[in-house]
């Protein structure tokens, strides 16, 4: 029998032109002055003027921080509690991305509670309470509206902190899935393959639970049915849908049993050669299925039985192999390189990524445990 301790601390509203309440929602937590945290893409977009315009009708005075880098950094949150210092807000929105939730989450903590951002990596850091927070979610990747941890990089070292306590956690996230629908291909396919990733993991980490395992199966029949269709069909709002519930739920997953090795192998990835972390996910998780897989089949053939007959992919065999043909098949559809040797890596580095990936925390939930010999392994298996 294993132990939880499950507590659910977000409120999910979810549907297509759910957008339009944003204003109410923000209102029933009492606030009268907002931050909104948005990525100069979904400015750019319109849909950070729609929230401003809903925070306004309802007596809201909002304003806007959107001066962060794709992986948020230590010197980001800075900008961003020098600005929240300046008009005082009772309410964090985080608008767009995994970085825009995560960089409103880091500067909250600071706000909130000051110091640095290396203060607060680990887990429980943060002594006092934090502000209110919506997040509005405009990608189907990390999951972040469901999750208490801020991925926040050090502007130094490149290292990249998992800071989380459950005082971060979103009070409201609102799932709306026409906000997705004006992401570019790429996007599409980047945020994907990493929610894919997070429904996978959580479902065979160390702490795996009842609970997690409800959120991750769910997870990965939305994802895996529904993710070729939002790259064939962009504008299949009820296949947009699936993939934003999906990542959310996957999201709760790990909130509840953590990552595994694909993480950990992916981010060095990302601060040595800049690797967008859904194509640094890409690159290794068919060749963490295969080598977990080895030790815990009966895991990944529960999963793979799920594919028959799934979006035009039902001839894989069971188990592990199987699996990590699908998902390479998945990678593939979604025309992103699949070989370390095609991004520029630089086989002689491997050792120190390696080294690197196995200071990583995701690592210690991985269900075969990995050092760095392990993860050299598994970085010359991918080049």
């Amino acid at each position: 029998m294993t132990a939880f301790d499950y507590q659910p601390r977000t409120r999910i509203v979810f549907g297509p032109g759910k957008i339009y309440s944003f204003g109410e929602l923000a209102g029933e937590l009492g606030a009268r002055r907002a931050l909104v945290v948005s990525d100069p893409g979904i400015v750019a977009a319109g849909h950070t003027q729609r929230a401003l315009d809903a925070l306004a009708k309802a007596n809201i005075a909002a304003h806007v921080f959107s001066d962060f880098h794709e992986n948020p950094t230590t010197d980001d949150i800075d900008r961003g509690v020098k600005l929240a210092k300046r008009h005082d807000p009772e309410l964090l929105i985080g608008l767009g991305g995994g970085r825009s939730m995560d960089c409103a989450k880091g500067i909250n903590f600071l706000y909130t509670n000051g110091g640095r951002m290396q203060d607060y990596w680990g887990v429980g850091k943060a002594l006092r309470p934090m502000l209110p927070m919506i997040a509005i979610p405009t990608t189907a990747g990390t999951g972040s509206e469901a999750q208490s941890f801020a991925l926040i990089s050090d502007a130094e070292t490149h290292i990249k902190m998992a800071c989380g306590d459950k005082k971060a956690a979103c009070r409201i996230a609102l799932l709306d899935p026409t906000l997705t629908v004006t992401q570019p291909r790429r996007v599409t396919a980047l945020t994907g393959i990493d929610a894919i990733a997070h429904a996978l993991e959580t479902y065979v980490t160390k702490p795996r639970n009842p609970i997690s395992l409800a959120f991750s199966r769910e997870a990965w029949r939305l994802l895996a049915d529904n993710f070729t269709r939002v790259l064939d069909h962009p504008s299949d709002l009820e296949a947009r849908g699936a993939m934003q519930l999906g990542a959310c739920f996957a999201g709760l997953a790990i909130e509840n049993s953590m990552l595994g090795a694909a993480h950990a192998l992916a981010n060095p990835l990302t601060a040595e050669y800049g690797i967008v972390h859904g194509q640094a996910i890409g690159l290794m998780l068919p060749h963490v299925i295969r080598f977990n897989g080895e030790h815990f089949p009966n895991w990944y053939h529960e999963l793979s039985d799920s594919l028959h007959g799934i979006n035009g992919f039902p001839s894989f065999e069971r188990g592990p192999d199987g699996l990590a043909r699908y998902v390479a098949a998945l990678i593939h559809h979604a025309e992103l390189p699949q070989k370390l040797s095609d991004c520029g890596v630089d086989r002689k580095k491997l050792p120190q990524l390696a080294a690197q990936a196995a200071q990583q925390w995701t690592g210690s939930f991985n269900p075969r445990e990995v050092k760095a010999e392990e993860l050299l392994s598994l970085y010359e298996g991918a080049f």
